[in-house]
């Protein structure tokens, strides 16, 4: 989201937020970070020489692929790939879209909105304000709570969102989590299984993190009546619905 963000290289991951108490942008930003770090050992690994990423005819060939085929209705904006940098910044990219982001806008849906009059899909009525006639502003001023009630989504409106909330919150029981396991390939290779332990544990970390941030007072976002603490990017779950838990990616 533009101007959530300014560039300063004395903040982590040489950003600085200019709305410091935003959950999503501040929880986010620790998880884009351990991602990208994750990210950058497994590149490095593989492609110690700038040179080896431009010579890497199957890497192209994936790159060109995802452009020309894969999104080839969007002719401009895409990053090159020429170094290990650019490679970092587009697998970071494409990890981190289907798994913290997706969790962030998916996951809280029934939360925030399953009692329906926090978060009404549809207004059934215009606004007592917007041109009525005498009798109708009458009616509000007499009776505010009935018109409040025409308003919101009947009963079977409402119903019926609630039910795809909860399906849509939902984890399943054999969900996989980001970090959780590793690929055998992984496995055999002793410094990407060291990279992806480290990765592992910023995770857990990021859990610890979040807790922190929910019990800051100061947060008024975060803690506080009426407020739903923000658990949305704690990277594990129990199935059911939780509003936590980030999965590998997006599965319907």
């Amino acid at each position: 989201m533009w101007g959530t963000a300014v560039k300063d290289p004395c903040a982590p991951l040489g950003l600085k937020l200019t709305i410091e108490d935003y959950p999503f942008a501040s929880d986010g930003l620790v998880l884009w970070g351990a991602i990208k770090e994750w990210v950058s050992d497994y590149v490095n690994h593989y492609y110690p020489e700038a040179s080896l990423i431009e010579s890497d005819q199957e890497l192209q060939a994936w790159w060109t692929e995802i452009r020309t085929v894969g999104h080839g209705d969007k002719r401009e904006g895409w990053p090159l790939l020429k170094t290990p940098e650019d490679l970092i910044g587009i697998l970071t990219t494409m990890i981190w879209v289907p798994s913290g982001h997706h969790a962030a806008v998916n996951f809280g849906q029934y939360t925030y909105a399953g009692y329906f009059p926090n978060r009404p899909t549809i207004a059934r009525t215009k606004m007592p304000t917007e041109d009525p006639s005498d009798e109708e502003w009458k009616s509000f001023q007499e009776r505010p709570e009935e018109a409040l009630l025409k308003c919101f989504p009947s009963q079977l409106q409402a119903t019926k969102i609630m039910a795809i909330l909860d399906v849509l919150s939902n984890h399943s029981p054999d969900e996989e989590y980001i970090g959780e396991g590793i690929e055998p390939s992984w496995e055999e290779n002793p410094i990407i299984k060291a990279a992806f332990e480290i990765f592992s544990g910023r995770l857990k970390e990021l859990e610890g993190i979040i807790d922190a941030r929910n019990a800051d007072k100061n947060l008024k976002n975060r803690t506080g009546a009426g407020v739903v603490p923000y658990q949305l990017l704690k990277p594990v779950s129990e199935p059911g619905v939780t509003a936590q838990g980030v999965p590998n990616s997006i599965s319907i």
